[in-house]
């Protein structure tokens, strides 16, 4: 199981929300870039990056330079997402050598241009599918659509084969240290042959362990790293991602 430790961007500075809430936020630091070579020092492969701004619809260049630092200091292959929804946000983000960009909100609004884009650029593209009492959310979490997360999968696939991923994340459980939703999981597994990124809630060892023994292909590791709970070197070993 491939492993994405997760640094999101705020004002270019590394922070975790709870449960999407940007009145329930911690920083971190001020660099981020500390962060991204202390999980590349420790074993990691790949990053897993989110936008906050850009994802609530806020000045989309305020963490592009943070980024690029991460991608150019590190140079590990960056998944990233928070406010992909037109080719100007594509073009932008592969320019400063982002690997595969997460598109959540703009999936689900505008799924002929997600799949058009998907087999413009395939393999580079996921679908951020981000729910609330299994039901898609958007716009940063801040709206709650009337879309079944699963249903969105299924209409996904059935438009475009070229989606790299679908990044599925359980809301109530991110940044909570509560576990992952695993029946979620399992059946979002189930609905599509899309490779499933696990994210929201991975806590202990024996999370990581459960969603390996379920054949899940990757996980994000966000909260439970910087607050120590886990070591990133016992999960790496876990996941047999070496």
């Amino acid at each position: 199981m491939e492993i994405w430790p997760a640094i999101d961007l705020r004002h270019g500075k590394p922070v975790r929300l709870r449960q999407g809430d940007y009145d329930r936020q911690t920083v971190f630091g001020d660099d981020p870039v500390e962060f991204a070579l202390r999980w590349k020092e420790l074993g990691a492969r790949r990053l897993h990056l989110v936008d906050l701004d850009a994802a609530r619809g806020d000045d989309p260049t305020a963490n592009r330079d943070a980024v690029a630092r991460i991608i150019r200091e590190t140079g590990l292959p960056c998944q990233m997402g928070g406010g992909v929804r037109d080719d100007q946000a594509i073009d932008a983000l592969m320019a400063i050598g982002v690997s595969r960009l997460v598109v959540g909100s703009a999936a689900l609004k505008k799924p002929d241009w997600f799949a058009d884009a998907c087999d413009r650029f395939p393999g580079r593209l996921a679908a951020g599918i981000d729910a609330r009492d299994g039901m898609v959310a958007t716009d940063g979490w801040l709206e709650t659509s009337s879309t079944p997360a699963i249903d969105l999968a299924k209409d996904l696939r059935g438009r475009t084969a070229n989606i790299a991923a679908i990044i599925y994340t359980d809301i109530a459980r991110d940044g909570m240290m509560q576990g992952p939703n695993f029946d979620g999981l399992v059946a979002m597994a189930e609905a599509t042959d899309i490779p499933l990124v696990a994210s929201g809630g991975v806590t202990t060892l024996d999370d990581v362990s459960r969603l390996t023994e379920l054949g899940m292909p990757a996980a994000i590791v966000g909260r439970a790293l910087y607050d120590g709970a886990i070591e990133l070197p016992d999960v790496l070993r876990l996941a047999k991602d070496d």
